[in-house]
């Protein structure tokens, strides 16, 4: 907002918020961004015999609500039975349906496998390496942008010392929510590396940033018109993409969607509301001098 609000800007900067209409472009983009890769997503689940769950239930700890795949249970053949076996036959499966997508997953041929509905099985696996890849590359490319400009803020800033406490303080809380949402994915053999790698991108991002800064420290100007409008947009951009993580990756999925939340027992519910309203808080706190 300061940034695109700059009186250094021409005036017709000054005749609309564009800072918010920026912000507000970003958070469509995302949420379109991320509908047609569960589109894709779930197209590619159809082609190995996998519906996509719409609605989230049978979920695990650190799933992704609303966005798991089930495996299909195929209807037994009636060829060879009378139409009253048939129907009797097809009830019974109906009420032992939870029973079986909770222990056994039957194939077309009749033959009964192992099957762990949470994150054993192929649904699992399926869960964890479309819905949560997408979900934490949305919440990773929202902070990495933004990280890389708060380490070059720090590095052209002359109020080091106190912006360098506030940004230690800001990162670690970053920090923790990044690593924490890697640590909990449940990934397959073949995509093990994604938590590293995000981890890993996040610890580079403002260092990286820092050394950009340190590069132009004498000739950068932040004040300057280009500055501003560079600067000004991108952290516009990246606010957009970290309030639909926070209201949609977060708020939504982890608590509305999540049947650990809804079905689990109060003081675990208020538990994690309060830990989620005390870090909102502490990063508004650091707002003040940030």
């Amino acid at each position: 907002m300061s940034e695109l609000g700059s009186p250094c800007l021409s005036p017709a900067w000054q005749e609309y918020p564009y800072a918010l209409a920026i912000c507000l472009g970003s958070i469509f983009m995302i949420f379109l961004v991320e509908i047609f890769a569960f589109r894709w997503g779930t197209s590619v689940l159809a082609k190995i015999g996998i519906a996509h769950d719409a609605h989230g239930h049978g979920l695990a700890t650190g799933s992704h609500a609303a966005h798991g795949p089930e495996g299909n249970h195929p209807i037994p053949s009636s060829s060879g039975t009378s139409r009253s076996d048939s129907v009797k036959e097809i009830v019974g499966d109906i009420e032992s349906l939870p029973e079986k997508l909770e222990h056994h997953h039957v194939d077309g041929l009749g033959h009964e496998h192992g099957y762990n509905h949470g994150h054993g099985g192929i649904g699992g696996v399926a869960d964890s390496a479309i819905a949560q890849i997408i979900g934490v590359a949305i919440l990773e490319f929202g902070v990495l942008l933004h990280s890389v400009f708060v380490g070059l803020t720090l590095a052209v800033n002359p109020g080091f010392k106190i912006l360098f406490v506030v940004i230690v303080f800001h990162q670690t809380f970053e920090g923790l929510g990044v690593g924490s949402r890697l640590a909990f994915m449940e990934l397959p053999p073949a995509y093990s590396y994604v938590p590293v790698l995000g981890a890993c991108l996040y610890g580079l991002t403002t260092p990286i940033g820092i050394a950009a800064g340190l590069g132009v420290r004498s000739t950068y100007n932040p004040d300057s018109t280009t500055a501003s409008i560079v600067s000004g947009v991108l952290d516009a951009f990246s606010s957009g993409i970290l309030i639909y993580t926070g209201l949609v990756e977060l708020m939504a999925h982890e608590f509305i969607f999540n049947k650990e939340m809804i079905e689990g027992s109060t003081r675990n519910l208020v538990f994690a509301l309060s830990c989620m309203m005390l870090g909102a808080g502490l990063m508004a706190l650091l707002g003040k001098w940030a």
